[in-house]
């Protein structure tokens, strides 16, 4: 599996990607034993944070390069043409996932799976849902990222001319951040509106780019401001597992007087990236960058290759996920929910996916050119003086 990884970039990135998109699946599994390992568990931010925030990071990698070398024009096309792959994914998850929900409700005559996934506007009215589905203003539980990351890409397009002013970019995203958040203007859908507002949440994308594009005198503030900085990126993690406590600890709650249990419990909203999960996101993200180094032996270890792998090829294994965990859902309620069988799930899926991953990137490799090695000099003139030879 090593031989399958690339590591001609930051497998960081890749490594807690591919955890993120674990958390995906396993968080999509209502009462899943192994919620306890996943990143809900630190506080208010999860795996959506980490998983905008990265691409935002890959973006302006891959991006940034083609507009330094090409312009806007060619480096925003490509940007599009992602975004137009994305779409096309989208369109036919949703398909395929309105059918596997509606057989599971006809077929173990449970209508709560259709109730729930918020599918039964499609089976009233497919004529119309079908339109909405198509411009992206239907969008049943499980199926928001991907419109997310559409619509934060068609931003981003937007703001390239800004990559390589990272202050300039990171105070017009603010900006746009604090307006949807004042105002709480919103995307409207179907029924009401996105539940991932992308105009609060090209925030965060975009400062995963920055932190790609920040000049070296900023990166050297950071570090000398470290003393600083690493106390309260400690205090927000801490204030994220008392959060975290409240949400799901019913003794805590409890023990805080009611207005404030409340307040936290209901005011800290994902929709519009409450600045606690914002803050909180960056302080784990800060934290993580100061403990572990770029090119750190253990990513590349055999526990860490199966997340590196799936980082890798993030969009094959967020698609596969999705159904997975609905098909991990089925058993646990139509058949067993022991311990064992909850294990076997987490295993078996996530064996799958990176399955894929690994034949995507074996389909991948053989793709692409054989690495040239310098050429070997003539044999006559091999321990020659001219060749170097002692």
């Amino acid at each position: 599996m090593r031989a399958l990884v690339r590591t001609n970039r930051d497998l960081r990135v890749d490594f807690f990607r591919g955890f993120a998109l674990y958390c995906i699946f396993v968080g999509h599994i209502p009462d899943h034993v192994l919620w306890v390992l996943t990143l809900q568990v630190l506080g208010p931010s999860d795996s959506t944070e980490t998983f905008i925030f990265l691409a935002g990071y890959s973006a302006a990698i891959a991006y940034g390069r083609s507009y330094d070398r090409f312009g806007w024009t060619y480096a925003a096309t490509a940007v599009l043409l992602r975004v137009w792959t994305l779409y096309v994914v989208h369109i036919f998850m949703f398909v395929a996932f309105v059918a596997q929900v509606s057989w599971s409700a006809t077929r173990f005559a449970n209508p709560a799976y259709i109730d729930e996934i918020n599918i039964g506007a499609f089976l009233d009215e497919p004529h119309i849902a079908v339109l909405d589905a198509l411009s992206l203003r239907f969008q049943p539980a499980f199926m928001d990222i991907l419109p997310l990351y559409i619509v934060v890409l068609l931003v981003f397009a937007a703001m390239l001319p800004l990559l390589r002013r990272p202050a300039v970019l990171l105070a017009v995203s603010g900006a746009l951040y604090l307006f949807v958040r004042v105002t709480r203007f919103n995307l409207p859908t179907a029924s009401g509106e996105w539940f991932f507002n992308p105009l609060a949440w090209q925030f965060l994308f975009m400062a995963g780019g920055a932190v790609v594009v920040m000049p070296d005198r900023t990166h050297a503030a950071l570090r000398r401001a470290g003393p600083v900085l690493l106390p309260l990126a400690i205090g927000f993690a801490l204030v994220g597992l008392f959060i975290s406590a409240v949400w799901r600890i019913p003794a805590v709650y409890a023990a805080l007087p009611e207005p404030f249990a409340a307040l936290i419990y209901t005011s800290i909203d994902k929709s519009g990236l409450h600045p606690l999960r914002l803050l909180h996101f960056l302080a784990l993200a800060y934290l993580v960058a100061r403990i572990v180094p770029e090119g750190a032996r253990w990513l590349t270890s055999w526990a860490a290759l199966p997340f590196t792998l799936a980082g890798q090829h993030g969009l094959v294994v967020f698609t596969l996920g999705v159904f997975l965990s609905f098909l991990g859902r089925l058993v646990m309620q139509e058949w067993d929910a022991t311990l064992p069988t909850q294990l076997a799930i987490a295993v078996l899926g996530w064996a799958v996916c990176v399955a894929v991953s690994a034949f995507q990137a074996w389909y991948d490799g053989k793709g692409r050119p054989p690495k040239q090695r310098p050429a070997s000099p003539p044999l006559a003139e091999v321990g020659s003086p001219d060749s170097g030879a002692s």
